[in-house]
């Protein structure tokens, strides 16, 4: 046995280093100017000399070997990351000669991609070396001159959205999370069906207006204090509390009897509910760290642009039928109403025993 030891530890120590990956990842300097777009690529001399097929890596630290392999490098590389500035692809081309990086066992290339002005919302796009499913690439964004935003792309995440810190990238983020505010509560079932069981009963355009409101301050201030991280809800509590919210407002409508119209109350209370599931979504979406008030101005504009579509079209249609036959209003609103204490519960035995 001592033998055998003896034979495994010296068949390991003859093993050749260079079989081992010794750093699976590269880098990409991306510093935007006002006129243009400067690149910088730091890519390890194991992986360029992988796909070059030179058999020796160190081969490419010798200022003689960049110069000849300079075109190569350029060739290899520069299809392998793309840069858009408000949706446009820029062109970029090399800016000076290879240039190596013993000290980190790699190769610098510049490149230089013109741009026709200040860009507000900047792409960047990579997968350095498609052969190495663990290969990572470590991503810089410089805005004049200071480190803005870092990130690490992979192939399964390629991409990265930088949002300038000029009038331009404020404008791009408010284009990119106005929609997609829109889109969640028009998506949002649950929502949707909460913001019906409170019309159903209709009312004055006052006492809608109040609801509304509510509703909308209560969302609006759940949903900041999570995406700020400053209160952490669970979905496993947020998403099953939401379908009770909708069961409670159905209930309510069904056995609600003159007098004190609670309605806003009860948007409000649950509103600060539906504002953490409003915030899981938003916080997917990737948001820019040092935008983030724009950010939340802008998803919930969305949600309160949508969330006044469907007030406004339910509320007239309900006013119109009542109009037309008072009794056909009052059924409409009973049946609508037991409808919502059904899906609701539906919701929360679906949402609690399967999350």
């Amino acid at each position: 046995m001592r033998r055998l030891a003896l034979a495994v530890l010296g068949a390991l120590a003859m093993a050749s280093p260079a079989t081992a990956h010794p750093a699976p990842f590269s880098y990409v300097d991306v510093m935007v100017g006002d006129r243009s777009l400067d690149v910088t690529v730091v890519a390890h001399v194991f992986d360029l000399a992988h796909d070059l097929e030179l058999d020796d890596p160190e081969d490419l630290l010798d200022a003689g070997v960049l110069a000849k392999r300079a075109d190569a490098l350029s060739a290899l590389l520069s299809p392998r990351f793309e840069i858009s500035a408000d949706g446009r692809v820029l062109a970029c081309r090399p800016s000076a000669a290879p240039s190596a990086a013993p000290d980190q066992q790699s190769v610098r290339l510049r490149y230089a991609c013109a741009s026709d002005g200040a860009a507000g919302l900047v792409r960047v796009r990579t997968v350095m070396f498609p052969y190495d499913p663990k290969h990572q690439t470590f991503l810089n964004v410089y805005d004049r001159g200071a480190l803005q935003a870092q990130a690490i792309l992979d192939a399964e995440h390629a991409a990265f959205d930088y949002f300038a810190g000029s009038r331009q990238g404020v404008l791009a983020l408010v284009r990119r999370f106005v929609p997609a505010g829109v889109h969640h509560i028009l998506i949002g079932p649950d929502h949707l069906l909460f913001l019906v069981g409170l019309l159903l009963l209709g009312g004055s355009l006052r006492q809608l207006a109040l609801v509304v409101t509510a509703f909308t301050l209560a969302h609006s201030l759940t949903l900041s204090l999570a995406v700020l991280g400053l209160v952490n809800a669970p979905s496993r509590i947020v998403e099953p509390a939401i379908a009770l919210s909708i069961v409670y407002v159905g209930v309510d409508n069904l056995l609600v009897r003159s007098g004190r119209d609670l309605r806003p109350w009860i948007a409000g209370g649950f509103g600060l509910i539906h504002g953490f599931g409003f915030a899981s979504v938003l916080r997917e979406m990737e948001l820019p760290r040092r935008a983030l008030g724009w950010t939340l101005f802008s998803f919930n504009l969305g949600v309160e642009i949508g969330q006044l579509a469907v007030v406004l079209a339910v509320a007239s249609a309900l006013a119109a039928l009542r109009n037309k036959s008072e009794w056909a209003g009052r059924r409409l609103a009973v049946v609508g109403s037991v409808g919502v204490v059904v899906a609701g519960s539906v919701w929360f035995v679906q949402r609690l025993l399967y999350p």
